[in-house]
């Protein structure tokens, strides 16, 4: 088992973690692609609005993963526009950008870009998005602030994170369970990870900070619904490349065990239409004043 002591956090090192993460997992949440369109396609909409994408502008994706959200946009800024979708991992933006392809979306290009070290030009973006993206960044200011660079005057930020543990059970009782096991603890105030933007006021602040006025937060019911709590379970084994990370310190027969514990915790939420997990989203945006 892991020493209980608290490691201290080391950004870089978490950094090329999250890199690996992703790489590892870069398949399996393509392959449940589907599944999270329908879990985070009302929210996605919800960001482009306040985002006031349309035809003809340049938008920026960062930490844009698999590019669900990135294909979304494309469509709405049409052939005159253009969409850049960044991310840490080259795996997952392989995909991204296959699935522009194999919707014959011309107007999309992929680059693999550190959030925090975003090496575009200033002022070259009408809109930059980040689907469930700002949560992976150690420095949540210095990468906002370099999407604040990269838009026009005037320009859009608009961004999806999740909100509180407690409103998120579909994810916050794997992370609590894991972390039980693998005897972890939990971030400190100020570090990275899923729930570190959900507190009322949280975002909104971060938001205010990196520059941006008329900072507005929308808080939306997001249920994952799917077959059963195993498929959850599933689902998260599969896709979710932190939960396995954390538990990379365990036996395999305490992984296994952990997992089955998921699942059975999970088995609260399913009904007679199947499973429905607890998740609240925060869709938040700002502009960049005309002045910068």
């Amino acid at each position: 088992m892991m020493s209980q002591a608290t490691p201290t956090f080391d950004p870089v090192q978490y950094k090329e973690t999250t890199r690996k993460q992703w790489e590892e997992a870069a398949q399996a949440w393509h392959g449940w692609g589907a599944a999270i369109e329908d879990w985070l396609g009302e929210a996605t909409q919800a960001m482009l609005d306040l985002a006031a994408i349309g035809p003809g502008d340049r938008v920026l994706d960062v930490a844009a993963g698999a590019g669900g959200q990135t294909l979304a946009a494309a469509r709405r800024v049409g052939e005159n526009g253009f969409v850049l979708a960044t991310d840490i991992s080259a795996n997952i933006l392989a995909l991204a950008d296959l699935e522009a392809r194999r919707a014959g979306l011309t107007n999309v290009a992929t680059r693999v870009i550190d959030g925090e070290q975003l090496d575009v030009e200033d002022g070259a973006f009408d809109a930059v998005i980040s689907r469930v993206g700002f949560i992976y960044f150690p420095n949540q200011h210095d990468a906002l602030r370099g999407m604040f660079r990269a838009l026009r005057p005037g320009g859009r930020l608009a961004g999806i994170v999740y909100s509180t543990a407690a409103n998120n059970e579909f994810f916050s009782i794997p992370v609590s369970l894991i972390r039980r096991r693998a005897q972890l603890p939990a971030p400190a105030p100020g570090q990275p990870g899923p729930f570190s933007l959900g507190d009322p006021g949280v975002i909104e602040s971060v938001f205010e900070e990196a520059g941006f006025e008329n900072v507005q937060a929308r808080r939306m019911a997001a249920p994952m619904r799917l077959k059963s709590a195993a498929e959850c379970a599933r689902f998260e084994r599969e896709s979710f490349g932190a939960l396995q990370q954390m538990l990379a310190g365990v036996e395999q027969t305490v992984r296994e065990e952990t997992w089955q514990q998921i699942e059975q915790e999970l088995r609260q939420f399913e009904g007679p239409a199947g499973f429905e997990g607890p998740c609240e989203l925060i869709v938040a945006a700002g502009t960049k004043p005309s002045g910068h």
